[in-house]
């Protein structure tokens, strides 16, 4: 019997705008998920892959043996530069993580994967996937949750904006948008939504029963 590859879905979304909470609805569901922020923490602690790399490409960000992301941060600041530095060294360890966890899923017959990517239309990672789903709210909303957040000013946050494509333009691209401001409840009426469309489509495709 022939194995298909499951549909990949990228799953974005601008700061604050419940991406998070977004994909574990999908896994509710029982579509894995792959979440490219847990990767990147698990690669930077004790004995992880990328640990050396950052400690030669920017001295002083690493403690006890992992990456101090904190320290990391304030040494990237705002220069461009740096910040491309370290996606050169990130990315590729990731995108390799995320072609084994497909190539899992596809052994054991999975429809549909979800690759969670906060920056995914930024680094290109959506000519990638097979469908991008944008995770939204307005912004007095996205505003309001990440400035609760420990540390966080507005002007950090405008900081961190700055780096992200818009939130209009991230839905204009996408194929489909969850809307999160009308609580978690509705959400998942959207991502239930979103699961069959696809689960159909990827049986014709397969030309499934």
């Amino acid at each position: 019997m022939t194995k298909h590859r499951p549909l990949v879905l990228g799953l974005t979304g601008s700061i604050g705008m419940g991406k998070t909470e977004t994909a574990k609805l999908f896994a509710k569901l029982g579509v894995p998920v792959h979440d490219a922020d847990a990767a990147v923490h698990k690669l930077y602690e004790r004995g992880g892959s990328l640990v050396d790399e950052i400690s030669r490409a920017f001295p002083g960000t690493v403690r006890d043996g992992k990456v101090d992301r904190a320290a990391l941060a304030m040494e990237i600041g705002t220069s461009a530069e740096k910040l491309k530095r370290l996606e050169q060294i990130v990315h590729p360890l990731v995108a390799q993580e995320q072609r084994a966890f497909i190539e899992k899923a596809a052994q054991t017959g999975a429809e549909i994967v979800v690759l969670d990517v906060p920056l995914l239309y930024e680094t290109g990672g959506h000519t990638r996937m097979d469908t991008v789903v944008v995770v939204s709210a307005p912004r007095e909303i996205q505003r309001a949750r990440v400035l609760s957040r420990p540390g966080m000013t507005p002007e950090k946050l405008d900081r961190l904006l700055a780096r992200q494509m818009p939130d209009a333009e991230k839905r204009a691209q996408a194929h489909f948008v969850v809307e999160t401001d009308k609580g978690l409840d509705h959400a998942f009426v959207q991502v239930k939504e979103i699961v069959a469309a696809l689960r159909e489509r990827r049986r014709r495709e397969t030309g499934s029963a």
